[in-house]
């Protein structure tokens, strides 16, 4: 009989895969209470350890390294992924582009911008000078924060949608890796004040979506579907990495969500479920 702290002990180990603007730090956890829950469940945990606001190609180079680090410490053949945001889009990167298919058995994006956004279309016509202005303190404001190769004016350009339709023909899947993914939106722009602004906008843009990335967006392979709260509040992109370390709510409704950790758990379970 399956016990509980057997649940998620799957075959391959887990790496963790943070999205833009964030780094892995061991007291400042991105993802909250996650990896402690699945741990208790009997999970092999690691982190991509990328840079917060690197290229997707730059961060893939150092992602292939913590995946070969992870490989070597585990004895594992493989890893399964499961990748946030823009971690996603590296995640492929390195499935496809640095070749490391062989290596993993799995990948899992939750909000992801695999279309990448109409929105961003927009805001990249602002004049370059200004974009590259910002640029300049952004860079230097996280490379004091640990990045070694921020980029924030070319990773801007990279959730457009142009430059989306181009690195997905240049980036396609592998039949031999497993891929799924999953969407979350916010009931409205009042739902989460971290991204009440960018919701506003890309609701107006775009429709509705979790405050960065729309379903439509983060739509792919073996689409499992959008998740969403079972209060007014719904799911934002923070609440996908349990940025705020607690329950959505304590209301229970089929087919919601009230704990983002209870996706997580069942993520992994249905991984183990496949032989991962």
């Amino acid at each position: 009989m399956e016990t509980i702290e057997n649940r998620c002990k799957t075959k391959y180990p887990i790496v963790l895969i943070h999205g833009t603007g964030f780094r892995d730090r061991k007291w400042l956890n991105y993802w909250g209470r996650i990896p402690k829950i699945l741990m208790i469940s009997g999970c092999e945990i690691y982190y991509g350890n990328q840079d917060s606001w690197a290229t997707i190609e730059c961060n893939a180079k150092t992602l292939k390294k913590s995946i070969e680090e992870a490989l070597a410490v585990s004895g594992a053949e493989k890893v399964n992924l499961i990748a946030h945001s823009k971690g996603g889009m590296e995640a492929r990167y390195i499935i496809s582009t640095l070749g490391m298919s062989e290596q993993i058995a799995s990948l899992t994006t939750i909000g992801c911008p695999h279309h990448g956004s109409k929105t961003m279309d927009l805001i990249c016509k602002l004049p370059a000078f200004l974009f590259r202005l910002v640029s300049i303190f952004i860079n230097l404001w996280f490379r004091i924060l640990g990045d070694q190769n921020p980029d924030f004016y070319q990773v801007c350009h990279q959730f457009t949608t142009y430059y989306a339709e181009e690195f997905n023909r240049q980036n396609p899947d592998f039949e031999s890796v497993y891929y799924q993914s999953y969407a979350a939106v916010m009931k409205n722009s009042f739902s989460d004040f971290i991204l009440t602004v960018p919701h506003f906008v890309i609701s107006i843009v775009e429709g509705e979506n979790d405050g960065l990335v729309t379903p439509m967006s983060a739509k792919w392979t073996n689409f499992q579907g959008v998740l969403r709260g079972s209060t007014n509040r719904g799911i934002s992109h923070a609440d996908e990495v349990d940025m705020r370390r607690r329950r959505l709510t304590k209301k229970e409704q089929a087919g919601c969500v009230h704990d983002i950790c209870d996706v997580y758990v069942q993520i992994v379970e249905g991984l183990k479920q496949h032989g991962f």
